[in-house]
Formats: C-alpha cells, sequence, structure tokens
C-alpha cells in the first residue's frame, strides 16, 4: 500500500480547480478539502462565481476555512472560448505561487485548466472528468470539440480518477486508453448523512431533487403521474433552465396530480417533505442524491442509468428503464401500495452505503492514488538523474512516463 500522502514530505499541496460550485461536482471537492484538511493535507479551491440561488454562495464561504491553500473566484464561461486563455494566465500565476504538488481538475473546464496552465516539471495533473465531456457523443459537434481535446491532453494528464466503472468505460470508449495511471474511486457521504430522516406528516408523496434539466427525466416524471389512476402529490426541489417548461407541463398534468415547484433547498430538508424519492434521469454519471437519499433511509426509486447500478448493487434489477413514463408510473403506484417493502429495500441499501460509499473511504482512497503518482514521479526523477538525463523533455516528469 503506498503511504499516505501526509506523510510524504514533498506532498502536502493540493489545488483544486473546477468551474461552477454548485451540485455534485462541488460537493465531492468539498468533502474532499474538508478531508484533506483533516490528513495534514493542504488545500484550494480555484472556481467560477456560484450561482445567484441563496445557497451556493454560502456553501462557498463555508468550505472556504478549510482551503489552507485559499479559495480563489475567477469568471469562467462554461463553453470554450477566449476567457480561458486569461484564465490559463491567472491560475498559472496562482500555481507558481503557491506551488502545489498536484492541480486536480475536476469537470471539462476545470481538467482544462488543470492541465494546460504551467506550472513547474515536477507538478503533478490528477484529472476527474464528472461526466463532463464524456456525456457528449462523438457524432455531434460539441462531441467533437470536447472529446477531440480529451484525446490531446492525454499526454498531460498524469492521473485520472473515474468516480464511476460507468465513467471509465465511458472514457475508454469516446477518448481512448489513458496514457497515465487510473483509477474508480466512488463518492461517499459523511457520517452524520447516516441519521435517518422522518418526513413530515404533511409530506408528499413523492420527491424530485435535483437540477431542473431535460436530461434528469421531470417530464418522465409528470407524465408517469398523469398516467396513474390515483391522487399523487409530487414536490420538485431545484433550479434550472428548464423550470419554466415543467411547470407549464405540471399545469397540463391529470387533475389527480398536485405538482409542487420548491426551487433549491438543502437535501436533507428536502427529503422531509415526502416519503419516496423519484430519480428519473435520462442521463446521468454517479450522482450524489441517491447516495444522500439511500443513506437517509429514504425509500427510492431510479432509473438504470450512469453509476446508479453500482450504487445499487445486487438490487440493481429494480432499477427502471430511463424515459419510460409507464415502468415508472407503475413503480410509483407499488410504492403508494405497499410502503412496508419500499422500507425494506431502503433499509438494504442503507447498509450497503455504509459499507462501500462513505466521504473518509473517498478521501482515503484519493490520497493513496496522489502518493502512487508522487512514487512514480520520484522513480521517474530517480532514473533520469542516473542516466544523466536533462530536464528539457517534459513528458518524462509527472507520473514518470
Amino acid at each position: 500500500m503506498a503511504a499516505p500522502l501526509h506523510e510524504v514530505g514533498d506532498m502536502r499541496r493540493v489545488l483544486h480547480i473546477m468551474r461552477l460550485p454548485m451540485g455534485g461536482l462541488f460537493r465531492h471537492v468539498r468533502d474532499l478539502v474538508m478531508g484533506q484538511q483533516e490528513a495534514g493535507i493542504a488545500a484550494g479551491i480555484v472556481c467560477a462565481e456560484p450561482p445567484d440561488d441563496g445557497i451556493s454562495a454560502k456553501r462557498l464561504a463555508d468550505i472556504e476555512r478549510f482551503c489552507g491553500l485559499g479559495l480563489h473566484v475567477l469568471p469562467m464561461s462554461r463553453l470554450p472560448g477566449l476567457g480561458d486563455i486569461a484564465n490559463i494566465r491567472e491560475v498559472g500565476a496562482l500555481a507558481r505561487r503557491l506551488k502545489p504538488s498536484i492541480l486536480h481538475g475536476h469537470g471539462a473546464k476545470g481538467g482544462l485548466l488543470a492541465r494546460l496552465v504551467p506550472a513547474p516539471q515536477d507538478t503533478i495533473r490528477v484529472y476527474t472528468p464528472h461526466g463532463g465531456s464524456l456525456h457528449y457523443d462523438g457524432a455531434s459537434l460539441e462531441g467533437f470539440i470536447y472529446l477531440g481535446a480529451e484525446r490531446l491532453m492525454r499526454s498531460r494528464t498524469d492521473g485520472l480518477i473515474f468516480e464511476s466503472a460507468f465513467s471509465r468505460d465511458a472514457y475508454l470508449a469516446k477518448v481512448g486508453q489513458p496514457k497515465g495511471e487510473s483509477a474508480v474511486i466512488h463518492n461517499g457521504v459523511s457520517e452524520p448523512e447516516f441519521d435517518p430522516v422522518q418526513p413530515y406528516p404533511i409530506a408528499a408523496d413523492f420527491l424530485f431533487i435535483g437540477e431542473l434539466r431535460m436530461l434528469k427525466g421531470v417530464s418522465t416524471l409528470i407524465e408517469a403521474a398523469s398516467a396513474m389512476t390515483r391522487p399523487v402529490h409530487i414536490r420538485i426541489a431545484g433550479a434550472g433552465p428548464d423550470r419554466a417548461h415543467f411547470e407549464e407541463l405540471a399545469r397540463n398534468a391529470g387533475a389527480h396530480v398536485r405538482v409542487e415547484f420548491l426551487g433549491a433547498m438543502p437535501a436533507r430538508e428536502a427529503f422531509r417533505l415526502a416519503r419516496t424519492v423519484v430519480m428519473p434521469s435520462w442521463n446521468e454519471s454517479f450522482p450524489y442524491v441517491v447516495l444522500e437519499a439511500a443513506a437517509a433511509g429514504m425509500p427510492l426509486i431510479a432509473t438504470r442509468v450512469g453509476g446508479i447500478p453500482e450504487i445499487f448493487g445486487p438490487d440493481a434489477d429494480r432499477l427502471l428503464p430511463p424515459a419510460d413514463a409507464t415502468a415508472l408510473a407503475a413503480a410509483m403506484t407499488s410504492a403508494l401500495s405497499d410502503p412496508n417493502a419500499m422500507a425494506a429495500d431502503a433499509a438494504r441499501l442503507r447498509i450497503r452505503i455504509r459499507k462501500h460509499f462513505t466521504a473518509a473511504q473517498m478521501v482515503e482512497r484519493i490520497d493513496e492514488f496522489y502518493s502512487r503518482l508522487a512514487g512514480r514521479g520520484r522513480m521517474g526523477a530517480e532514473i533520469k538523474r542516473i542516466a544523466g538525463v536533462g530536464s528539457s523533455k517534459p513528458e518524462l516528469t509527472g507520473a514518470g512516463r
């Protein structure tokens, strides 16, 4: 086993780079920074301005006290453009000043910056896609651009961390074999999140929580509710670009369907407002909300997409096909008819989450991965020293390729 990172004298500084501080990607970085701080590792975050939703800014402010290398907010656009040149220059200046041993990019934009910014030759560059570019179809124009960039940057990637086997397989199929070391390290939840959540007496039948985008399957949820033959009450928590469209669908749903839009709110607060969580996604990577709901003991209906089957393990056969309103309506009807069976399924899944998907395990495994890369880097440097090779060949540094 590799030595823990905090025991490696020359590996105590990690700079995490990402774009938008919201959603599962930010949740992952937040947990990682907090765990690294506890392990004696100085970590910092570079990100864009948080969205104006009242929650993201507070979460970003809360994590700043854990950032030994500081919190650095820069203007960043979602799409590639001239602004990336300014970002590369600014993050490069930060890297020269802070001297991180590792630049860890998260998502498409964070991965771009972590691998392109100028930094000392022995800086290790790690990339976690979090879906990002891997969601694109290579036949589309956007897919051609994003996946082409991923192929070009393989030679500048010392280590790849995939949050699911699904993401790893998508990378292999769409980008190719990594040139550096890679590992699948699942996301995890913290110990307080295993405290059971008790729904309020006025709880709705079902809750959706997540970004309000088409690929999250909210339209399928509303269609399924309309197809049911009994009254159904749904609460939808979250914000996103397709909210108005979903509100229109809800207004045109059957008279027996009641849908409330709650806006963005913390997951555990939202869980108290319903008896069953529904994740009707058409596309996912490795969603935190599934882990959070399962850890809280919430009954859960979900689709078989992305890394969700890895979370459910032996119970993955009860996952639903995506975009299938008929199957979802049947599952929702069954949940209302047999709440005891749903509770038993939830209890079994909660045990599995505690065993395999904790934040402490995630931080420890990423720590070990960093240390393996550091060991390879030291070995490569020693080989160069013995062979009398100069430092003018950057392809021999980093992970010691």
